[in-house]
């Protein structure tokens, strides 16, 4: 249940009109994840005294650009909400463009800072890094996008993944000191400096995910 203190009329737009738009994407950007952001979003949004409706339709917006090319699709999350006009029911031309550039900003791999507290709740809320829930994320990326790979050459992009984004030395970057996803990014590198505990864990999440334990 979303918090009481978004707007309501706001609440039913984008649950009617935006999210069922996620329904079509793949297992790492659907609806459950979309839902999960925006929760995480508003829950960051009343931590650090921002705007609820703002926070919340950022996070709504935030990945509707992979409608279009993947690489670019925060500016394609931008571009969506700059050209919808029915946000002006709700919010200034300023909020929009303070909406537009928070969608621009949450990407993981962004070289620069967020420009505003929303670009920095919401990049924050998309970095879902429970341990397990990474780890069987990635797997599934894998098997969606690679599927001509075999189960060994999964496991070395697994584990490259890992280290190019999570690892001290990778370009995943939080913006929210003390939050839950500090702590869980700790447990991840962590378990991914054990390469006997994360082949394991691998070989169970690829079994689950594949199906092989039915053959």
């Amino acid at each position: 249940m979303m918090d009481k203190n978004v707007s309501l009329d706001l609440m039913d737009f984008i649950e009617t009109e935006i999210l069922p738009r996620y329904s079509r994407f793949d297992k790492a950007h659907n609806i459950t994840h979309v839902t999960r952001v925006i929760n995480r979003a508003v829950k960051l949004a009343r931590t650090v005294g921002a705007d609820i409706n703002m926070a919340y339709t950022a996070a709504a917006y935030h990945d509707l650009g992979l409608e279009g090319p993947r690489a670019i699709h925060h500016l394609g999350s931008g571009k969506i909400v700059d050209a919808d006009a029915r946000l002006k029911r709700w919010f200034s031309a300023e909020q929009i463009n303070i909406i537009k550039e928070a969608v621009e900003d949450h990407r993981a791999s962004a070289s620069h800072s967020p420009r505003s507290i929303y670009g920095r709740i919401v990049a924050e809320a998309d970095r879902d890094l429970e341990p397990e829930t990474v780890f069987r994320r990635t797997i599934l990326f894998g098997l969606e996008h690679y599927p001509d790979k075999s189960k060994e050459e999964q496991w070395k992009r697994f584990v490259q993944h890992l280290e190019n984004k999570y690892s001290a030395n990778g370009y995943i970057r939080l913006w929210i000191p003390g939050s839950d996803n500090e702590k869980n990014l700790k447990l991840i590198r962590e378990m991914a400096n054990n390469p006997k505990e994360l082949r394991q864990l691998f070989d169970r999440m690829y079994e689950e995910e594949t199906n092989d334990h039915l053959i």
